[in-house]
Order: structure tokens, then sequence, then C-alpha cells
């Protein structure tokens, strides 16, 4: 890998081609985030289930994530480089997976897939981030996350409109007959698939990685076993830069309010906004088309936002920025709870895509500049760790809590994760930027 202090600045079309897999990754989780409680409650979930078995997707990033991270770092071909093989493979088996979740005929076989596409995801995605900082000096590594941030942005807003784009447009029906998943979500999971696999071979073939420094010292570093790797890996929390330690805090209350958004959204939208809570119904179904339209709000907010960022970061701190977005984000979901109108539902999104824009951002920007350089893919996933361990938390309490506390209100989840978001914000004060 290049040393820092001599990666030549990046063309913005190198960028752009660096960060285009992201487009795709991007209809994988869109879809995801988007359908998957709609998908449950299709195929027979109750309420209190749903955290649960969202929990799928985070335990598998806790597992998956730092091990990619790790093996990444550890791999070099002369033709596909360190990062390249993983987006290859992961890119393969997220697109078999997004075709096979909408087929899912029984709520069990639903939960096996979202496992399998995770990891999927997980495999492909998490050198991403790494890719960054391989690949761009700390002057650019902004810039760099921002272009993901903005394809981030653009596949989110394209995946998750696509059943609404079937239903209005094409005529496809939206309606589950005898208990199946409606055709909507069906062939957008279809378009997902494949829009996933070209993105990802879109920056596979056309950007290239630099070799090690020294080849010599990269090889016996590869081949000390995998014991001593697992021992790495666990004992790298002992060994957290400062700056990772004081971002893990944010990061927990962060990633409690989006899960709690992505799996409560639907449930509460249908209550709030279309009065059902039968997921058989042609208004649930409608509600969560309507929530498609409220999401993809949110991510081109956050693909406009993405390219402000690096603005506001250079007349104030890059801290403070996140601070300022976090209570922007946390102020919009707890708005939530007043809204009984379709439209007024997308002005929250507003809030919620400002801050979408600066989590993708800000925090792995703020990181990268802390990290050392050969082993920045797996202090990347060591991170992720601080952003699927709130997600477990959240998927244990916020089910009992949604049921016991606040009488089968889903919407109150959106206010719990509004509270959690602005604490985050306030903890971003007290993050030290080395970089700065």
């Amino acid at each position: 890998m290049q040393s820092p202090s001599i990666k030549p600045r990046l063309s913005f079309w190198q960028l752009w081609n660096m960060s285009f897999g992201f487009f795709g990754i991007q209809f994988g989780f869109a879809l995801q985030n988007t359908n998957t409680s709609r998908i449950f409650s299709t195929l027979g979930a109750e309420m209190d289930q749903l955290s649960v078995l969202w929990l799928a997707a985070p335990v598998t990033g806790l597992l998956v994530q730092p091990l990619i991270g790790y093996l990444s770092d550890n791999t070099w071909h002369p033709y596909w480089g360190r990062r390249r093989p993983f987006f290859f493979v992961g890119a393969i088996l997220a697109a078999i997976a997004l075709f096979l979740m909408p087929n899912s005929t029984v709520l069990w076989a639903a939960v096996i897939v979202l496992w399998l596409m995770d990891v999927s995801i997980n495999v492909s995605m998490e050198p991403f981030r790494a890719f960054v900082g391989d690949k761009l000096s700390n002057s650019q590594q902004i810039a760099g996350f921002a272009m993901q941030t903005f394809f981030i942005g653009c596949g989110g807003v394209v995946a998750s409109l696509l059943p609404t784009i079937f239903t209005d447009y094409l005529g496809v029906s939206n309606v589950p007959v005898n208990g199946a998943i409606p055709d909507t979500v069906r062939y957008s999971y279809y378009v997902g698939g494949a829009a996933y696999a070209i993105a990802v071979m879109w920056t596979v073939f056309t950007t290239t990685e630099a070799p090690p420094e020294d080849m010599a010292a990269f090889e016996q570093e590869r081949k000390r076993g995998t014991v001593k790797a697992l021992g790495e890996i666990l004992g790298g929390f002992a060994r957290m830069p400062k700056t990772m330690v004081q971002l893990a805090f944010v990061q927990f209350f962060t990633w409690v309010a989006l899960y709690a958004m992505w799996v409560y959204s639907t449930p509460a939208v249908a209550d709030n906004v279309f009065h059902t809570s039968d997921a058989q119904s042609a208004a649930f179904q409608a509600g969560g088309n309507w929530v498609g339209i409220m999401f993809a709000t949110y991510g081109g907010v956050s693909a406009l936002a993405a390219f402000g960022l690096p603005v506001l970061a250079r007349y104030a701190s890059r801290t403070a920025v996140h601070m300022v977005c976090l209570l922007i984000g946390g102020a919009s979901l707890i708005s939530m709870y007043f809204i009984s109108s379709k439209l007024m539902m997308l002005v929250p999104m507003v809030g919620v895509g400002i801050a979408w824009a600066s989590v993708l951002t800000m925090p792995y920007a703020i990181l990268a500049g802390a990290l050392p350089a050969k082993r920045m893919g797996y202090y990347m996933g060591l991170f992720n760790f601080f952003v699927v361990i709130p997600q477990i938390v959240a998927g244990l309490v916020l089910g009992p809590l949604v049921m016991q506390v606040f009488g089968g209100r889903p919407v109150q989840a959106l206010v719990v994760g509004g509270v959690c978001m602005m604490i985050g914000g306030v903890l971003t004060m007290l993050v030290r930027d080395k970089a700065e």
C-alpha cells in the first residue's frame, strides 16, 4: 500500500469509479430497510417479533465485518488487488440472495435469507470503507466518503421507490395473494439484484490498487496463521485509538435511532396515517409503498447533502458539523409522532437525510485520519462493532418496550430513536479529531 505522503490526488472520475459500487450496495440495503418489516408482517410476524427478527442483520455484521476487514488487509493478488476480490464475491452472493428473498413463502425462510443477504452485502461493503483509506490522502478522504454517500443516496432513492413505480406506473399488483409477498416487492428485489451486481462490477473492473510497499514483510504477516489472526481481531479492542473509542459512543446512540426507524416506520405509518395494523390489507401495503417514498426522500437529501458536508467542514470542525446534523435528524424523528398526513411525513425525512449523509461520511473521515494505514480494513471492520452492537441492543429492547410500555404504538419507537440520535449529537462534542 502506498504511504499516505505519496498518494496521488485522484480526479473526479476516479473518485466516481471507485465509489460507484456503493450505488448497488445501497440497492440491497435500501430494499432491506424499506421492505423487511413489510415482508415479515405479510408472512405473519407479530408487532413484538419484528425487532427480534431483524437481529439477523446486525448479528451478521458483528461476525462478518471485522473478519472480512482483517482478511482484506492480508490479501493481495497481482490482478484482483486487495479489496476487489471481496467486492466481486460479495456482489455475486448478494445478487443471489436478493432474488431469493421475495420468494420466501414462510416467515422462517425469509429470516434465513435475510441472514444470507446480510452476510453477502457485508462481504462486499466492508472493504469499500478501507478502499478510501487505501487510495486517498487525508486531504481527499472527506471527498471520497462524500462520493460514497452520494451513491448511497442515489441507490437508496431508486430502490425505495421501486414498489411505488411498479404499482403506479406499471400496473403491478401491490396486494398479497394467499399471504404471499406482493408482486411489486418481488419485482423490486429482482431489479435490485441486477443493479447490485452491475454497479459493484463497475468498480471492480475500472479501478486498480497499489501493491504493499514491502511485499516480503506482507507475505510474512499473512502466513502467521488463523489462530493468531483471531487473537489479533479479538485483541484489537484493547488497542483502539482514542478517537475510535470516543466515536464508539456517538455511533451507539446513532444506530439505535436508525434501527428503530428502519424496523418501525412501516407499522408506524400504517397506524398513524393509513389507520390499519392488518398486514394483509391493501391499506397496510399502501403504507409500505409510502414508506418507500419517505425513505427515497431521505436518501435523495443525503445524496445532495453529501457534497455540502466537505464545504461546511472547511469552515467549521468535522465534529461540529456531525453534531448539528445528528441533532437535526433526532428532532425530525421525534416530530413523526405528531404527524398524521401522508405529505407531511416527508418533511421529517429531510432532516433524517441530512443526518444520514453525515453518519455515512463524518465518522469514517474522522476515523481514517486516526488509523494506521496497514490496518485500515481491520479497524474499519472493528469500528462497525459499534454499528451493530447498538442494533442488537435495540432489537432486544424495542419490541417489549413498544408492546408493554407504549401500548402497541410503533410510532413511540421512533420517538425513542430521535432522543437517542440527539444524545449521539451531544456526545460528538467529546470526540477529538486528530486531523484538525
